[in-house]
C-alpha cells in the first residue's frame, strides 16, 4: 500500500483558482467557529466535522474541474486525511486500498495493499457486503453514508466517488450509540441485531459465547426464522441445536433485535438462562398451578405489585372465558403455547387494564416451569371496544333510519287522509272528535319516529343562533309542570353567556328528557333538580369516556339531581338505544339515546357523572357561535281550507311518488287547492311524460328514494331539456340524504315526511310564486 507521501492520484487535482476557499479553510473555519460560538464540546466537534466534510466536498469538486497542476492539490489532499481524526481510506474500484491516514492504521492496522473489507473484517461481521453495498450506492449517487452496528457500538460510514475507479472512505464511531451497544453487550440475555436483508449487524457477548463462532446471516443462526415474539426457535450453538423463546423488537431502518431465552434441558442452555430482571419485556415465571415465582421489573409494574410471592395468576387476571387453571395445565403439557390471550387485570383501582399474555415453558430435570410474557393491551382493547360499539350503533342507526322512513310514509298517508276527512266535517259533527284523536295519535307516532331519527342522527335540524338563557326561560313553565310541586327546580345562568347554534325544538327536547329522568330518579320523594349554564374555555383537549373534546370555547349546560344515582356498571350503557332501568311500560329506552343523537348532530358533547345515593349530573358542551342570538321566528298563520272555484287552476303539478297511499293523498290535497295534478309512480314514467314537448309542468313534487332512479337523479336528466324546472323533494329521510354524493340542486326545496295537507300545498304554492 502506498504511503500518503507517495500518493499520486491518477487524475489532476485542482487547488489553484479555488484554493482561497479550499478544504483547509473549511476545516479550520469549522473548528474555530465551533470553539467560539458553541460551548458544548459534543456540538462543537459535530460542527467541526461539518466543516471537514464541506472541505472534502469542495476538494472533490475542485478535483473534478482539474484546472491547475496536481502538485498543490495532492499536498492538500494528503494534509486533509493525515490530520483527520476519522479513519480515511482511498480505494480502487476493485476494493484495493491505495492509501490510508494514521487514524485508519491505528484503528485497523497496516496491512499493505489488501482490499478494504480485509481491513474491516475483524470489527464488522459482514465487511464484504458493507463495502460492496455502499460502494455501489456511491457509484450511482456520487456519495452515500450509513450507520453500521457492531458489538462495540455504531459506526458512521461515508463514501465519496472521486472518479470512475477511485473512492474516498471515512469511518468514525457514533459515541452515543456506542454506550448503548456496550450496555446491550453486558447483559446476560443473548441478543442479535439483524438488518432487513437478513445480515447480522451485531451480536452481544452472551450469544457469542453460546454460538462459539462468527456467523454473518440470521439463517446461519436459526433453523427457522420467527414471525412474531413468543415463538420457540432452534439455534445452532457450538454444543449443538437448542431451543429458545424469542422476543422481537423492531428498530429503525428495517433492523430487528432478537432476544433469546433458552428453554432446553442441557446444562449449557440452563447456564445461559437470563436474569428476568434484565429482560426488555414484562416476564413472569410461575409454577404449573399458577403460583408466581418471579416477576421482573416491567411485569411488577404492569401488575401493580411490589413482590410476586404468594400470588396466583388466576387471582390477578380474569376474562379468559374458561378456568385459568385449565389453560395453565394445557401449557404445562405443551399445548396452547405461544398463543396470546387478552385478559383483564383484577383490582386495577377502578380502571380497566388489559394484558396480552403469552405462555411458554421451561423443563429443568423433568420439572416444568411456565414463563408468561405480558404486554399492555389496554389501548388495543379500548380501540376494539370503540370499533364494536360504533359498528353496533351504526347498525342500529341504519335500522332506525330505515324503520323511520317506512313509518313516515305510513304516517303521511294516515294523517293526510285524516286531514281530508276533517275538511268534510264541522267541529260539531259527531265524528269530528274521532278524527281529532286519529290526527293527534298520528302526531304522537311522528314524534316517536323523530326520536328514532334523532338517535340515528338523521333528523332534520332547523339550526338557529340561540341564547340558552332565553331558551330555558321559555321552557321553565313546562318543566315545572313536568316535575310537580314536590320537586324544586332551579335555573342558574352565566350573565355573560355566549350564543350557540342549534335547533331550538330539539334542544328543548333534550332538556325535557333529562329533567324527566331526573324527576324519575327522585322517586316522588321530593328533592332538587338544578339546571346551570355557564361559559367554559378548554385550554387543552379534554379526553374522557373514550371521547376527545377539542380545546376552545363552549357553553356548558348541566342538569343535576340528588336522586338515587346510576350504578357504575350501567353508566356506560345509558346512551344505548332501548336500554332502560325503568319497568315495562314506564320507559322506551330512547330518551337518553335521543338526547345523545341530537347533541352529537348539533356538534356538541354529552357526559354523565353519578354516585349511588348522591345523584346524577349530565354535562352538555355546545361550541360557541360568534353571533348574537336571533329573535324567535313568528309562526305563520295556518291557511284555512278556502273553497276553490270550479274551473280555476293554479298550476300543473307533476307528482312522482312510488307509495300509492301517499300519492293518492297528495294528489287529492293538491286538487282540492286548485292544482292540476299529473301522477307518475316512478322516475321512468315521469321522464316519459316530460319527453312530450306539449306537456307543460309548473312544479314537480317527487319522492327522493324510489326504486330505479332516485329523485335527484331523474330530475337532473329532466333538466337537460327543461333547465328551469321547479322541484319539491319529499322524503322520510333527512335533507342530508338528498345531498349525498352531490351538492344541493338549484330551484328546489325539501319537505320532510310526514307532512300535512296545508304544509304540502303551501310549499308548492311558494315554488309557483318564485317562478312567477
Amino acid at each position: 500500500m502506498a504511503d500518503l507521501s507517495d500518493l499520486r492520484l491518477r487524475t489532476d487535482l485542482s487547488g489553484g483558482a479555488h484554493g482561497v476557499f479550499g478544504w483547509p479553510t473549511w476545516l479550520v473555519a469549522g473548528v474555530l467557529l465551533a470553539g467560539l460560538i458553541i460551548p458544548n464540546e459534543t456540538a462543537a466537534i459535530a460542527l467541526a466535522g461539518v466543516g471537514a466534510v464541506m472541505g472534502v466536498a469542495l476538494l472533490i469538486w475542485q478535483w473534478r474541474n482539474r484546472d491547475v497542476s496536481a502538485v498543490g492539490a495532492t499536498a492538500q489532499f494528503k494534509d486533509l486525511i493525515t490530520h483527520d481524526e476519522r479513519a480515511v481510506f482511498v480505494c480502487h474500484a476493485d476494493g484495493e486500498v491505495l492509501a490510508c491516514n494514521p487514524a485508519a492504521k491505528a484503528a485497523y492496522g497496516s496491512k499493505g495493499r489488501l482490499t478494504l473489507d480485509k481491513y474491516l473484517e475483524e470489527e464488522f461481521n459482514n465487511a464484504n457486503s458493507i463495502v460492496f453495498r455502499l460502494q455501489a450506492k456511491a457509484a450511482k449517487q456520487n456519495a452515500c453514508h450509513d450507520d453500521i452496528v457492531t458489538r462495540s457500538g455504531r459506526y458512521r460510514f461515508a463514501v465519496h466517488k472521486l472518479s470512475d475507479d477511485q473512492f474516498l472512505w471515512s469511518i468514525e464511531p457514533n459515541n452515543l450509540p456506542i454506550e448503548a451497544g456496550r450496555l446491550v453487550d453486558r447483559i446476560s440475555l443473548p441478543m442479535v441485531t439483524v438488518g432487513d436483508s437478513g445480515a447480522i449487524l451485531f451480536m452481544n457477548a452472551a450469544l457469542r459465547r453460546i454460538i462459539g463462532r462468527r456467523i454473518k446471516r440470521i439463517d446461519q443462526l436459526l433453523t427457522e426464522i420467527p414471525s412474531k415474539s413468543g415463538q420457540t426457535v432452534r439455534l445452532s450453538g457450538h454444543d449443538g441445536v437448542f431451543e429458545a423463546t424469542v422476543t422481537m423488537i423492531a428498530g429503525k431502518g428495517g433492523r430487528t433485535e432478537y432476544y433469546f431465552a433458552p428453554v432446553d434441558q442441557s446444562e449449557t442452555a440452563q447456564s445461559s438462562l437470563p436474569d428476568l430482571e434484565d429482560f426488555p419485556v414484562a416476564i413472569i415465571r410461575m409454577a404449573v398451578d399458577g403460583r408466581l415465582e418471579q416477576a421482573n421489573r416491567l411485569a411488577r409494574g404492569l401488575l401493580s405489585m411490589e413482590s410476586p410471592k404468594g400470588a396466583y395468576l388466576q387471582d390477578l387476571v380474569v376474562g379468559l372465558g374458561r378456568p385459568i387453571s385449565d389453560w395453565l395445565e394445557e401449557a404445562s403439557d405443551g399445548r396452547s403455547l405461544h398463543k396470546p390471550e387478552v385478559l383483564r387485570l383484577n383490582d386495577a383501582q377502578g380502571e380497566e387494564v388489559y394484558l396480552q399474555v403469552t405462555l411458554g415453558r421451561v423443563i429443568d430435570d423433568g420439572d416444568v416451569t411456565l414463563l408468561a410474557m405480558l404486554n399492555d393491551a389496554t389501548e388495543l382493547k379500548s380501540l376494539e371496544k370503540q370499533f364494536v360499539q360504533s359498528q353496533k350503533m351504526q347498525a342500529i342507526g341504519q335500522l332506525a333510519g330505515g324503520v323511520a322512513h317506512d313509518f313516515n310514509n305510513l304516517l303521511t298517508a294516515i294523517s293526510g287522509h285524516c286531514d281530508l276527512l276533517m275538511l268534510r266535517h264541522d267541529p260539531g259533527d259527531p265524528d269530528f272528535g274521532d278524527l281529532e284523536q286519529i290526527n293527534q295519535n298520528a302526531n304522537r307516532a311522528a314524534s316517536l319516529v323523530g326520536q328514532l331519527l334523532a338517535f340515528s342522527r338523521k333528523q332534520n335540524l332547523q339550526l338557529e343562533v340561540l341564547d340558552m338563557r332565553d331558551t330555558l326561560s321559555d321552557l321553565a313553565h313546562l318543566l315545572n309542570r313536568l316535575v310537580g310541586a314536590q320537586i324544586s327546580l332551579t335555573l342558574t345562568h352565566d350573565p355573560k353567556l355566549m350564543s350557540v347554534r342549534a335547533d331550538r325544538r330539539q334542544i328543548e327536547q333534550v332538556i325535557m328528557n333529562l329533567v324527566v329522568n331526573a324527576r324519575d330518579a327522585l322517586e316522588g320523594a321530593g328533592g332538587e333538580i338544578a339546571i346551570e349554564t355557564r361559559n367554559m374555555k378548554l385550554q387543552a383537549d379534554l379526553k374522557r369516556d373514550r371521547v376527545l373534546v377539542p380545546q376552545g370555547d363552549y357553553v356548558l349546560v348541566k342538569v343535576t339531581d340528588n336522586g338515587v344515582g346510576i350504578p357504575k356498571e350501567s353508566l356506560n350503557k345509558i346512551f344505548e338505544p332501548f336500554w332502560t332501568t325503568k319497568t315495562i311500560g314506564q320507559g322506551t329506552g330512547l330518551g337518553l339515546s335521543t338526547a345523545y343523537g341530537i347533541i352529537k348532530q348539533s356538534g356538541g358533547f354529552i357526559f354523565a357523572d353519578s354516585q349511588i345515593g348522591k345523584g346524577t349530573s349530565f354535562s352538555i358542551f355546545f361550541p360557541t357561535f360568534d353571533h348574537a342570538a336571533e329573535p324567535p321566528p313568528i309562526e305563520a298563520e295556518t291557511p284555512t281550507s278556502d273553497p276553490v272555484e270550479y274551473g280555476h287552476v293554479d298550476g300543473r303539478v307533476l307528482l312522482v311518488e312510488d307509495e300509492a297511499p301517499v300519492r293518492a293523498f297528495a294528489s287529492r290535497a293538491l286538487k282540492l287547492r286548485g292544482f292540476e295534478v299529473v301522477e307518475a309512480a316512478n322516475a321512468d314514467e315521469a321522464l316519459e311524460l316530460l319527453d312530450d314537448p306539449d306537456m307543460q309542468v309548473d312544479v314537480v313534487v317527487t319522492d327522493v328514494v324510489m326504486p330505479g332512479l332516485d329523485g335527484p337523479s331523474w330530475v337532473k336528466l329532466a333538466r337537460e331539456a327543461r333547465p328551469d324546472l321547479k322541484v319539491v323533494f319529499v322524503s322520510g329521510y333527512t335533507e342530508d340524504h338528498l345531498q349525498e354524493g352531490s351538492g344541493p340542486l338549484p330551484n328546489s326545496v325539501f319537505l320532510p315526511k310526514p307532512f300535512s295537507l296545508n304544509e304540502l300545498t303551501n310549499v308548492v304554492r311558494g315554488q309557483l310564486s318564485e317562478a312567477a
